[in-house]
């Protein structure tokens, strides 16, 4: 009973994402790839920055896109369900346990992530032009750290979603998105930040920083990374962080 009526959840939140997949796309894909054209196209071919440069970004841009899709994917509905029109009252009276509802909105983030960066990753190719050092030969590594980091960005957007009011959305673009984005290393790789030591840790906190190099170690195996065994260590453990929390938050607000 648990799994069939987990399934009719989790493709009721597919079939809306479905009916909704051109402004999922262009609100999880726009920033990236015009990052992309930017950096990755103009900028090389001015000579303002090496031609190399996209072999070192398109991973992060990759990381990036998993990371909003996953967060704005669980975060905004949720922050509109337990709104002023209580929709999640629906998903309450279901016969699961209200932690099910909550997990059940991870993996939809999660499968959303995943389809983020199918979209962008061969945008980003297609615009850049031929990337030295690309490869897809660890093809496993590569889905493992999409569903890992689409895990923990869809755990900490539950987090969020329940934590804050829907007046409040326009903050969490600014205090918690902004900030992620910067220091994520998606734009350059945990190790440069040596130059800054206190902030080279202080951003271990961040799931950008583990997708990001993840994608590297994966994509661009040359491209200086962090240990797997390390990214993988911490992706795990900041998806049970952030699954707690979230999970907590969330029985709040439905018992409130």
């Amino acid at each position: 009973m648990n799994a069939r009526v987990f399934g009719a959840l989790l493709l009721r939140d597919v079939t809306v994402a479905r009916r909704e997949l051109f402004s999922f796309l262009l609100r999880t894909g726009l920033q990236p790839l015009l990052f992309v054209t930017v950096f990755g196209f103009l900028m090389p071919r001015m000579n303002l920055i090496p031609r190399n440069y996209s072999t070192l970004v398109i991973p992060g841009v990759v990381a990036l896109s998993v990371s909003m899709a996953a967060i704005q994917s669980v975060a905004l509905p949720i922050v509109a369900d337990f709104g002023f029109t209580k929709e999640i009252e629906d998903r309450l009276l279901a016969p699961i346990s209200t932690t099910l509802v909550a997990v059940e909105k991870i993996v939809a983030g999660m499968i959303q992530a995943v389809v983020a960066a199918a979209f962008v990753l061969p945008m980003a190719r297609l615009i850049m032009g031929p990337i030295s050092g690309l490869t897809f030969a660890h093809a496993g590594l590569l889905v493992l750290i999409l569903l890992l980091g689409g895990a923990a960005c869809s755990a900490l957007g539950l987090w969020l979603g329940t934590s804050l009011q829907p007046q409040q959305i326009g903050m969490m673009m600014s205090v918690v998105f902004v900030p992620m984005v910067m220091f994520g290393c998606a734009y350059y790789p945990w190790r440069g930040l040596s130059v800054a030591p206190v902030l080279q840790y202080a951003v271990l906190i961040n799931p950008l920083v583990y997708i990001s190099e993840g994608l590297r170690a994966a994509m661009t195996p040359n491209v200086p990374h962090m240990p797997i065994a390390a990214i993988l260590g911490a992706l795990v453990l900041l998806t049970a962080l952030f699954t707690a929390l979230g999970l907590r938050s969330f029985w709040k607000r439905a018992i409130g």
